[in-house]
């Protein structure tokens, strides 16, 4: 067993697994930017280490200091998390050089699967059904006006080592293709360093299912079952939920058994995710995979009883899979709700600043996954996610009572939250029936924002009821522009 991790990362995924690696009796190591000094996971760690400023790049991102940190503190083994460097094969090649143990796949099954281009070549090799479209990549126009009129319009142009929607742009006819292409080209440039795009189907309104994958050094792998992660904006999921509303028994055991496939295509050894669009039809497409711990991974953990981060530390070491496939159940149904500090009223604008009152939602079947507490300063430089609700039901409809309340539950007060904007979308009705797919927020208006009357009646209450806050008269002519003190404060009444 490793003695000591360093977890190279921050807010709620550190928190997550830094309490799991506790539980296992490692020492855990947190590292930190000038942004996270008065953050939650370097209080929970054993020990924490500064690493730099609050620009990635000089922190989270540098490869080198990180490595470096680990050696000096003694640590066996780097736990990526999501994001940052949690799928950089180069970094995951340095980390094993140094003689450390990096706790996610090979680099060589990271690199393969880190290319949408060479992912999806090997797929067709191995069978596994993937989006009418090119086979490999290109840079001329003239193979993507091929290409285009081969499979029909619409298109999807895409960057091949991409992700969260940059570098994708959809194209509904010949005219819009070239500068389609020379776009996606350039973002791709700017966001991967690559300019590496390709062209495939555009599939209207899927649904966008993933299933959770583990394999070890054995060529054994299992899957965990299915997430429906089709609530999304801008490409990123904000709800997701266990099982799928729209699968049937034998068309989930087809996809399970072609995730397993794809991972074993790859050589896959660690915890990671098959993504795949289901059309109208109910035909799948592999879409992806996810090469780390998914940041919905609670709501699997919820069903099936099994501890993801434990099981990817367990494989990292090289033990066996502990599981066959038939050991594997899943029961009730799960549900997630990403908290992000943002303004789903101003495009979804990030929304930077001091939370001034925190408080958890509590309850039988209810988790809450924080990386952030009362008095944190929210920073700029990073993803605004600051915690994900997970509720547990007997069935859908219970789960999504229990989220609604829980939401409710949920108070953040200092920065706009998108709180009040999931609750809207649970309430909706289409949403309440299971009629949903990628474009649900597009076709959808989810109106969240109360008038300014309730909002400016509601502040009065919130420093009336603080006995701690000096009343300030002035405030409540203000315009409120931070926080939503009227949806924040819980619940109360009027006698």
């Amino acid at each position: 067993m490793f003695k000591k991790i360093l977890v190279a990362n921050r807010g709620e995924i550190a928190v997550r697994i830094i309490k799991s690696l506790k539980e296992m009796g490692i020492t855990t190591v947190a590292v930190y930017s000038e942004a996270d000094s008065g953050a939650l996971h370097r209080e929970i760690a054993d020990e924490s280490i500064f690493i730099g400023n609050s620009v990635p790049a000089e922190s989270y991102l540098n490869q080198d200091k990180l490595i470096q940190v680990a050696l000096d503190s003694g640590c066996d083994a780097i736990h990526p998390g999501y994001g940052f460097l949690s799928e950089k094969w180069e970094f995951n090649e340095k980390v094993r050089a140094a003689g450390l143990t990096f706790i996610g796949p090979k680099p060589e099954a990271m690199k393969l699967l880190g290319s949408k281009v060479q992912s999806r070549i090997k797929m067709i090799e191995a069978g596994v059904p993937v989006c009418p479209g090119m086979k490999g990549s290109s840079t001329d126009i003239n193979e993507f006006i091929a290409a285009a009129n081969e499979i029909g319009f619409p298109v999807l142009v895409k960057a091949s080592d991409g992700g969260g929607g940059k570098g994708m742009r959809v194209v509904w006819n010949a005219d819009d293709l070239q500068a389609s292409v020379e776009a996606a080209m350039r973002e791709s440039i700017s966001a991967f360093g690559s300019d590496v795009i390709f062209l495939e189907k555009y599939i209207e309104s899927p649904r966008h299912i993933e299933f959770q994958v583990a394999g070890d050094k054995f060529g054994d792998a299992v899957h965990f079952y299915e997430r429906e992660c089709s609530i999304q904006r801008r490409h990123q999921k904000i709800i997701e939920e266990t099982p799928s509303p729209i699968l049937t028994p034998e068309l989930r055991k087809k996809m399970g058994d072609t995730a397993v496939a794809v991972a074993k295509a790859a050589n896959y050894d660690s915890v990671g995710t098959v993504e795949f669009l289901v059309d109208k039809n109910l035909n799948y497409y592999f879409l992806e995979v996810n090469a780390r711990i998914q940041v919905e991974h609670p709501i699997t953990e919820m069903t099936t009883g099994v501890d993801l981060v434990k099981l990817q530390v367990k494989l990292a070491l090289g033990e066996q899979m502990p599981y066959k496939q038939e050991d594997i159940k899943q029961i009730g149904h799960s549900l997630e709700c990403r908290i992000y500090a943002e303004d789903a009223e101003n495009n979804f604008m990030p929304s930077p600043g001091k939370i001034h009152y925190f408080k958890e939602p509590t309850g039988l079947g209810v988790r809450y996954d924080n990386g952030v507490k009362s008095g944190f300063e929210v920073p700029i430089f990073y993803d605004p996610i600051l915690a994900k609700l997970i509720t547990f039901g007997e069935n859908r409809e219970d789960s999504r009572k229990k989220m609604i309340q829980a939401l409710k539950d949920n108070v953040v007060m200092g920065v706009k939250t998108s709180i009040p904007y999931l609750v809207k979308i649970l309430e909706n009705e289409d949403y309440i029936a299971g009629n949903i797919d990628t474009g649900f927020l597009n076709t959808h208006t989810i109106q969240s924002k109360p008038t300014e009357e309730l909002i400016n009646m509601a502040k009065a209450f919130a420093i009336v009821a603080d006995n701690n806050t000096k009343t300030n008269i002035a405030a409540l002519n203000t315009k409120i522009t931070e926080s939503n003190p009227w949806l924040e404060i819980g619940k109360w009444e009027i006698i």
